[in-house]
């Protein structure tokens, strides 16, 4: 498992946790921010996933540039989280460090393979 894989998988994992103590509090904003964070947070690592089994690099590059996308959008809800103060900043900033991260790598992957 390539090393973007992993982590875009273990991010996933910790995104569902997040959301699962989230989802806990029954209110409709943390409710709605916890199923659009599920959303794009696991979407990074399938899409990783069917990159790795691209028809065509062309193919691999618009899976990737998904990711990305995602990436970015999950990005978005952690700060939006912290921002609003539904969660402290010492419960996000492991997870905003990561998905900065990810984001940083899937970005070189893409441009690399373009390059290619």
């Amino acid at each position: 498992m390539s090393d973007i894989n992993k982590r875009s998988f273990d991010f996933a994992l910790r995104i569902i946790k997040l959301c699962q103590f989230l989802s806990k509090t029954y209110s409709l904003e943390n409710n709605i921010l916890a199923k659009q964070l599920l959303r794009s947070g696991t979407s990074i690592g399938a899409n990783v996933e069917e990159a790795q089994a691209g028809q065509s690099r062309s193919d691999f590059i618009h899976k990737m540039s998904i990711a990305l996308k995602e990436a970015r959008e999950t990005n978005y809800w952690l700060r939006l989280l912290e921002a609003s103060e539904i969660l402290p900043k010492e419960k996000l900033i492991d997870l905003l460090k990561e998905s900065e991260e990810i984001k940083k790598i899937i970005g070189a992957i893409i441009v690399s393979s373009k390059k290619s």
